[in-house]
């Protein structure tokens, strides 16, 4: 079940959620010979939370309220822009965006700094090791002028990496001062790795996060890039399974989405689609026999309307299906989830013969086709702000941090906020949840 809220933040403070620099920052923007430019004062602080019963308990101790350093451009800068090299790397699984990332990193260091020596590193982390698959690219606005028309990210990825010290020694080889790293919690655990690293070196390398999880299952990070084009995509999906249902005699849409964890990409695009009967997420359990089980009320939803869709997050129901053997790992560590989706068709399927119930299945995963997709225009818009706001970070000296949308502005949140926190999730009590159960009209609880 989902942490409580109150639980998971209650020792954060604000010094907590101070920034690391790498010393002070004495060299004159370029953006000042702008005359209509505002600078960002380091003072100017966001709020972490809105919610008034997780502010409460700081008020009542009078505490000062945790709160993030507001994003955007720093008069003085730590970095000398032309004698800066700075380097990018994508890891992990694919997302809309990246490439819309990575281009703004390049047309803002460009464009805006004068920074002329930008590098990309070619399939994650494993580019940065003793034995790279490929040596790094150069990357200026002509490298980077049409990728954002395409999805993918034109630098590849990989999970896994070497060791903290085998990156380190590859930075500072090739006189690297700043690495915007673009990837999931994984990335942001090797960021903070790297930044350990650094400091017991005593050097100046500033390592700079774009967070990257579609399941947008990160904490303090209201919408990362890429999950309103899966939430979107994902709901054209349901729609052609809707299709599918309404055109057979107890018809049945099945649609698995993305979610390891987490499942709001499932209850979103739900709530955009009112056609959903039943959403099923990592953090609600449901049973699938007996009278609040699933098949139940499957059964109950055909025989008054004769179709039925359903959709259900990767990661859901992860405990109904059988396996006698150990769960295995990808190269980054993450469990291997059992296939939900084909399991519950089978489920299903088998159930509904058993009653002698005629019935037609659909079942459909888009899962890698939207991950695949290019950027819709909100995320798009969306990627180059982050980009343009992990660069004024990283000039200004800024490292060990992530840039993060939070309290509807856009703010540096330090790694260290994060580290010991599990996955964002769905609040199974919470009003979020309450409207996608008002859409489905699904019950509150599916188990026994």
């Amino acid at each position: 079940m989902p942490h409580d809220p109150q639980s998971l933040y209650a020792s954060l403070t604000l010094e907590k959620l101070q920034i690391p620099t790498l010393g002070p920052a004495t060299v004159p923007s370029p953006l000042r010979k702008q005359s209509d430019r505002t600078f960002i004062d380091n003072s100017f602080r966001i709020a972490a939370f809105s919610e008034m019963e997780l502010l409460q308990p700081y008020l009542d101790r009078g505490d000062p309220l945790p709160s993030f350093e507001l994003a955007g451009a720093r008069e003085s800068l730590y970095f000398e822009p032309d004698k800066t090299t700075c380097a990018i790397v994508t890891c992990g699984g694919l997302c809309p965006g990246i490439n819309n990332v990575i281009r703004s990193l390049v047309l803002t260091l460009t464009y805006l700094y004068g920074v002329k020596n930008i590098l990309g590193f070619r399939y994650g982390y494993g580019s940065l090791g003793p034995n790279p698959v490929e040596n790094p690219v150069p990357l200026n606005p002509r490298t980077v002028a049409e990728i954002h028309r395409f999805g993918g990210t034109m630098l590849g990825s990989s999970r896994g990496t070497p060791s903290s010290e085998q990156i380190v020694d590859s930075l500072e080889e090739q006189n690297i001062d700043i690495l915007f790293t673009i990837g999931g919690d994984g990335t942001l655990r090797g960021a903070t790795a790297l930044c350990d690293e650094v400091a017991k070196r005593d050097r100046k390398i500033s390592v700079i996060a774009i967070p990257k999880t579609i399941d947008n299952d990160l904490h303090f990070v209201k919408r990362s890039f890429g999950f309103t084009t899966a939430v979107s995509e994902a709901t054209r999906v349901i729609e052609a399974a809707h299709e599918e249902a309404r055109g057979a005699y107890n018809g049945i849409g099945l649609v698995q989405l993305m979610g390891r964890y987490s499942g709001f990409i499932a209850a979103h695009a739900a709530l955009a689609n009112h056609d959903v009967n039943f959403c099923l997420i990592p953090e609600v359990p449901f049973d699938l026999d007996g009278p609040n089980g699933f098949l139940h009320l499957l059964e109950e939803r055909l025989e008054k309307k004769n179709h039925a869709v359903v959709v259900v997050a990767e990661g859901a129901g992860q405990n109904l299906i059988d396996s006698h053997t150990q769960p295995a790992t990808d190269q980054s560590g993450n469990t291997l989830l059992k296939d939900i989706g084909t399991f519950l068709k089978h489920t299903i399927s088998s159930h509904l013969k058993d009653k002698q119930i005629d019935h037609a299945i659909k079942y459909l995963d888009p899962s890698y086709a939207i991950r695949g997709l290019r950027a819709g225009p909100r995320d798009s818009e969306f990627c180059s702000v982050l980009a343009q706001c992990a660069v004024h970070a990283a000039m200004a000296g800024y490292t060990d941090m992530f840039v993060g949308y939070n309290g509807h502005r856009v703010v540096y949140v330090p790694n260290s906020a994060v580290e010991n926190l599990p996955q964002k999730q769905i609040n199974p009590q919470g009003r979020d949840w309450r409207r996608v159960l008002d859409s489905t009209g699904q019950l509150f609880s599916m188990t026994n």
